[in-house]
């Protein structure tokens, strides 16, 4: 699925949703709990599942983003299942801290 700035998800397995806030565009796999992300107007597929590998829960309002920093999702609903992008983990995306006010 092609991925653009202010593209809202969902996932089929639970109530998670995010908003992509940065994307290198072209055809990248988002996946919520080991299944493939639809956009937020769509219905889930019937009988899928959480992976058992997958099943970290997001945390509303936080941004995920790959090692390579590639992309940068905003959970706007949280829930039960890790976010990945072709097969590797999303992790928060750590603060940058502020300058010293001397």
């Amino acid at each position: 699925m092609e991925l653009k700035p202010g593209t809202r998800l969902r996932s089929q397995v639970g109530p998670t949703e995010v908003v992509v806030v940065k994307s290198p565009g072209g055809d990248l796999g988002l996946a919520c709990g080991g299944q493939p992300m639809i956009p937020a107007g769509d219905a889930p597929a019937e009988g899928l599942t959480v992976a058992e590998t997958a099943s970290d829960s997001t945390l509303l309002g936080k941004r995920y983003t790959d090692p390579d920093d590639r992309i940068e999702l905003l959970v706007t609903k949280p829930g039960v299942g890790t976010l990945a992008l072709d097969g590797v983990g999303l992790g928060l995306k750590q603060a940058k801290p502020l300058p010293a006010s001397d």
